[in-house]
């Protein structure tokens, strides 16, 4: 089985083709991160203008890979949510219109489902994460726990009651003048420094959401302060940042781990690419931790082709009225 993947659902124009055993035939991401960094953040109407501008060369340099041809493929999968509602349409409409012209089933994909299957991309035969297993996708727009008991079978335990991980990572560079995005420059900055400065966590009784609002307006008021004497000392305050949210992250995770009793955790999402977090993570954990590696933790369309591969074998064949959800949940 090959399934073609098509991810627009925020900056990233991406398609990929996969095939039912995880592996990956071809996988092409055109990334508009120097469209918005003169913005200091995504512009939605330019999002969705330049995947108008993407989309069709980036199909074709994925259809172009060695073996491919469009007469191959079994399905066509592609993200109808959560994201940009105009950057998702030009997602599925496209889909649409391969899947009819190619008389294909059409196959709509949860964004938030595709990054936990990044983890049966490039697996060995059997491998795969453990169930029951606890999730925690964490990205610019989500932080949540989910509780995963087999294919398909998602509990939602809990979520960011305010700013997502992803997204204090970026008004935290802005505070630090870091540029943007803020997840890589809150890292690189971080590896130069100490966490010397004590940021506050947000635990939140008889929840297993999170909240890092709290977190980030400590760290403005902290350099408001010292913006009146000391210079800035930049790289310690990224290193104090990237801890706090870290530790929450971490902490949390693990006692909602222990209190229903999993097998494994996994890792997704674009802030899984922290190289702070997968490292905490494993050291602190007593269970196996999996992590995809940092390309495929990112928005991609390999992992929407991935997850597209399960909803084929499970029946999960869209209609033509698929319509895309900006707010669409897991579990």
């Amino acid at each position: 089985m090959k399934i073609l993947g098509i991810e627009t659902s925020c900056d990233e124009t991406a398609a990929a083709v996969v095939e039912e055993e995880g592996r990956i035939l071809s996988n092409v991401v055109a990334s508009q991160v120097e469209l918005h960094a003169r913005y200091g953040g995504i512009v939605p109407e330019v999002a969705s203008r330049q995947h108008l501008l993407s989309i069709v060369p980036v199909l074709e340099r994925a259809m172009a890979g060695p073996g491919l041809d469009w007469q191959d493929l079994d399905g066509v999968a592609v993200t109808v949510g959560p994201g940009l509602p105009g950057s998702l349409l030009v997602g599925l409409n496209v889909a649409k219109a391969i899947a009819l012209a190619r008389n294909l089933p059409l196959l709509g994909v949860n964004h938030l489902e595709g990054h936990i299957y990044a983890h049966w991309l490039e697996v060995e035969e059997g491998g795969g994460a453990p169930f029951p297993c606890l999730c925690l996708v964490v990205s610019g727009g989500h932080s949540e726990l989910v509780l995963m008991r087999g294919h398909g079978q998602f509990q939602s335990l809990g979520r960011t009651r305010d700013d997502a991980s992803g997204e204090a990572f970026d008004k935290a560079a802005r505070i630090l003048g870091l540029g943007y995005p803020g997840g890589p420059a809150i890292q690189a900055a971080a590896g130069k420094g100490k966490a010397s400065f004590r940021l506050p966590r947000a635990w939140l009784k008889d929840s297993h959401d999170f909240s890092f609002s709290g977190v980030k307006t400590a760290l403005w008021r902290l350099v408001e302060e010292i913006k009146g004497g000391d210079p800035l000392p930049v790289f310690d305050l990224a290193a104090s940042f990237q801890e706090a949210v870290v530790d929450a992250l971490v902490a949390n995770t693990l006692e909602t781990a222990r209190e229903y009793q999993v097998e494994g955790i996994l890792l997704a999402g674009g802030v899984a690419a922290n190289s702070r977090l997968r490292e905490v993570m494993g050291e602190r954990s007593i269970l196996p931790v999996l992590i995809p590696s940092p390309a495929l933790c990112t928005d991609n369309a390999a992992m929407i082709a991935a997850c597209g591969c399960y909803h084929l074998r499970a029946g999960g064949v869209a209609g033509w009225d698929l319509d895309v959800d900006s707010g669409l949940r897991l579990g």
